[in-house]
């Protein structure tokens, strides 16, 4: 990183991957091929010229040439054995589609100007997960910025991008990219994504960015035909195919590649942190594994100058990755997502009880009062969905900011058949209710994107691949669905959108005119509220917080009183009823009420919690001398 001009930086990731520009003029580009004999560079030149450049071999596998030459807006690929032509693995830019030529980048070219940024504490995370393409009509990174003042007026501390790295297509939901290193340019260009974030950093919102190290998209990776047997080991398989070798012969690079991978947007990029997608489909028998490794290196490295957020999704229910020091410091990885959560408000809400919302259909009310108070609901025990393997590590020692809550997310709405919202599945009261439960709870809440003014626009499963995969993926969704007893003909499969269609893709974009309605209005101005009063009288009392502090005490089939004791010594304590009638519960004499839904529930009397409502207070404040 280097400064210039007063109030500007340039920010450069240096990498041993990809095209390098060399200070004095010229390009080294480097490629990582054991499985090639011979390696040639094909560079366009400003006239168009191009030339195929036999590239040195060296040693452990990599092909290296400078050429004096080059410069930025040169594009370049690389013919292997004299055949294939294919693109930097490491491109930093893309000339068009992960099939053509990737295009020299200088990343110094842009000047940062928030280089007093240094993020924000965890504990006033509060997270807004969106994709780029469908959050607005623009679907671009411009249409993002336009959102931010909105965004940090609801309350929002963080936006979430779904993954970035270039796919095949035009539209995908980006968990099947190829190029790692290349941020989708459908969107805009890399200094269109930069000026996003200084503009979100501007607006004091910290950007963090989803990214896969589990596997490859199935089109446009190339990886295979000149480093298949030491990039992929057919010793273990994943659902896509073939695992990434993080602990096999030739692993070293391959751990490179990704940690160079988790550095590079950190560091180029400025983001504030990392959201890693499904790590339990990585396989690493090594010590310390590819996830220790990471977080290490990251710590290590922008870690030490800023606040940087390594967040999980991991359906093991790894507890060890979320271990804080004894001072209450994050050692590896800040936070996961709590799936388990999520899984028991749905089967509260919607009474669905189908594939692994089974596991919480027995009482999802004490699993998630465990979820409130203790992390996971499965913390070693048998899964029945997963056939009565056990599931989850202890994590009733982990602070509540060791997990992130949820109601929707790209996936639980996205991998329903129709992508329906849970404001189409459930009583509008109920869904506000339990709004309330994990707005105000001290595990940081992430929002998915429209779920705050109750958008009703689907999520649809999407993406844009050849003619043959396209026409796979789309039989293979209605397959997947067929065994649903709602889909088992074909009439009510061909409901199911095609993912394929442009139009399915141009369906999900969120539709903002929605935001002048009585009831999202309505919705909205909740959301806003609980979020200011999380603001005011939650995240003040959360630094410091730790595990076994709270309690949980279920009153009915769908009520319980959730308490935590905070830092302060106060104590924070929720009623929540779902049910049809009022239950019985000791309301506590003292103690100020921070939030009610209905309004009416805060007049609740004789020891009665009101049906489908809410109540939050706050016990044991010291009075101000």
């Amino acid at each position: 990183m280097s400064v210039s001009a007063p109030g500007t930086t340039h920010r450069t990731f240096a990498m041993d991957f990809g095209a390098r520009i060399v200070p004095g003029g010229g390009v080294e580009f480097r490629l990582w091929a054991p499985s090639a004999r011979q390696v040639d560079l094909r560079l366009t030149t400003d006239d168009g010229t191009n030339g195929d450049l036999p590239m040195e071999k060296r040693e452990g596998g990599w092909f290296v040439l400078f050429h004096p030459g080059a410069r930025p807006g040169h594009g370049y690929m690389f013919r292997i054995d004299g055949g294939l032509l294919v693109p930097d693995p490491a491109s930093r830019l893309q000339a068009a589609d992960v099939h053509g030529p990737s295009v020299v980048y200088d990343p110094a070219s842009f000047c940062w100007r928030d280089g007093d940024w240094t993020g924000r504490p965890w504990e006033e995370a509060v997270v807004y997960e969106l994709h780029v393409g469908a959050f607005s009509p623009q679907g671009s990174y411009a249409g993002v910025i336009e959102r931010l003042g909105y965004l940090a007026g609801l309350g929002i501390a963080a936006i979430e991008l779904m993954p970035l790295a270039h796919f095949p297509g035009r539209f995908n939901w980006g968990y099947d990219g190829t190029l790692l290193f290349a941020p989708y340019n459908g969107y805009g260009s890399p200094d269109d994504l930069k000026e996003l974030v200084q503009a979100a950093h501007d607006k004091n919102i910290m950007v963090l960015l989803d990214v896969v190290y589990n596997h490859f998209g199935p089109e446009g990776n190339y990886l295979h035909v000149y480093a298949g047997d030491a990039f992929f080991t057919e010793k273990v398989h994943t659902p896509w195919g073939a695992a990434i070798n993080f602990s096999g012969p030739g692993s070293r690079t391959v751990r490179d590649f990704y940690i160079a991978n988790a550095l590079y947007w950190l560091e180029e990029y400025h983001l504030d942190g990392l959201r890693f997608d499904a790590v339990h489909a990585i396989v690493d028998e090594s010590r310390p594994d590819i996830l220790e490794e990471i977080a290490e290196r990251v710590h290590a490295g922008p870690g030490r100058r800023r606040q940087i957020h390594l967040v999980l999704e991991n359906d093991h229910n790894r507890a060890a990755y979320l271990e804080r020091t004894p001072a209450g410091e994050v050692r590896q990885y800040t936070a996961q997502w709590n799936d388990d959560i999520h899984h028991a408000c749905h089967v509260l809400l919607t009474g669905e009880k189908s594939g692994y919302y089974g596991d919480y259909a027995d009482d999802p009310i004490r699993r998630l009062g465990r979820c409130l108070t203790e992390g996971f609901a499965y913390q070693g025990e048998a899964s029945p969905y997963r056939l009565g393997a056990p599931r989850g590590e202890p994590s009733r020692h982990l602070p509540p900011t060791a997990f992130v809550s949820f109601l929707q997310n790209h996936d639980q709405i996205g991998n329903r058949a129709l992508g329906e919202r849970l404001i189409a599945l459930c009583p509008l009261r109920d869904l506000l209710v339990v709004q309330a439960l994990i707005l105000l709870a001290p595990s940081p809440p992430l929002l998915f994107m429209g779920e705050e003014f109750g958008a009703r626009t689907p999520f649809y499963f999407f993406s844009d691949f050849g003619p043959e995969l396209a026409l796979s993926v789309t039989e293979g969704r209605k397959k997947e669905f067929a065994r649903f007893p709602q889909f088992s003909s074909p009439e009510t499969r061909r409901l199911i959108p095609d993912p394929c269609d442009e139009e399915t893709y141009l369906r999900t974009r969120l539709d903002w005119n929605k935001l002048e309605e009585k009831e999202n209005r309505m919705i909205l101005r909740q959301c806003r509220d609980l979020l200011q009063c999380r603001q005011r009288e939650i995240i003040p009392r959360l630094r410091g917080t730790t595990g076994g502090q709270a309690d949980c005490t279920v009153l009915a089939a769908n009520s319980l009183q959730a308490r935590w004791t905070m830092p302060d010594s106060t104590r924070l304590t929720v009623f929540l009823n779902l049910e049809d009638e009022a239950v019985g519960t000791s309301l506590p004499r003292s103690g100020r009420a921070l939030y009610c839904y209905p309004p009416a529930a805060g007049s609740a009397t004789g020891g009665l919690l009101p049906p489908k409502s809410i109540i939050w207070l706050l016990e044991n404040e010291k009075s101000n001398p």
